[in-house]
């Protein structure tokens, strides 16, 4: 159900326009090839929601492995992947986006401060289990049972809560960011996405990390995504 949402949620919101002479204002896909139109901030922060769906969706087949046994080299190899990918484009980007360019708007406003202050704390959390991750995913490590018990459940516990809290910010969250400030604003908004993205990691930084986290799902055999189909 994740990767089916996800892919939904990339179609709605990769909307392409033709090809023109003007160079684009939104993110592209790349020269010589149609560029998308521009992505508002709510958008652009839920599609890469959709890279974190697919790192829950490595962490879970991950989690279903250590049940059977140790880990081979390839699959903690996609593990350590997937948690730095977490690291860098999860936390340190995305959230801190989040936290230093959405949350404040949504305090100084008075609007859903509850909602904000719990989606702050799950940060620190997330980072918290992330570590623990990273300090439990190395082969010789999880030839120990209890070692494995631990990575399992540091797994299951990232996946359970950033579930929700990636369905919150999508369906309540970012569709308030619409009433909260003038279309200007959002606008602008954007535009700073636009160049923290450039800043942080060049160009089509979000298609990178969409590009990284295929090359995980594909070292554990879970890239097709008819294989999900019941």
């Amino acid at each position: 159900m994740i990767v089916a949402g996800t892919a939904l949620g990339l179609s709605l919101f990769a909307r392409r326009a033709g090809a023109t002479d003007e160079p684009p204002k939104g993110k592209g896909k790349g020269k010589g090839e149609e560029k998308e139109e521009d992505i508002g901030p709510g958008e652009d922060l839920m599609r890469e929601h959709g890279v974190l769906r697919r790192v829950l969706l490595v962490y879970g087949e991950l989690s279903r492995r250590l049940d059977a046994g140790p880990l081979g080299d390839a699959p903690v190899a996609g593990l350590v992947k997937a948690a730095k990918l977490v690291r860098r484009f999860v936390e340190d980007y995305h959230e801190r986006q989040e936290e230093e360019m959405v949350f404040p708007r949504f305090e100084r406003a008075g609007k859903l401060v509850g909602l904000v202050t719990v989606l702050r704390a799950q940060h620190q959390a997330g980072r918290k289990v992330t570590e623990r991750i990273q300090a439990l995913a190395n082969v010789k490590g999880l030839a120990d049972p209890e070692q494995r018990r631990q990575l399992r459940a540091a797994l299951q516990t990232f996946g359970r809560m950033y579930e929700p809290h990636a369905a919150r910010e999508d369906t309540v969250l970012f569709p308030a960011l619409h009433d909260l400030v003038s279309k200007s604003e959002y606008d602008a908004l954007g535009e700073d996405f636009e160049r923290r993205e450039h800043k942080v990691f060049g160009q089509d930084g979000f298609e990178h990390a969409v590009a990284e986290v295929d090359e995980i799902e594909k070292t554990l055999g879970i890239e097709d995504l008819a294989s999900f189909t019941p």
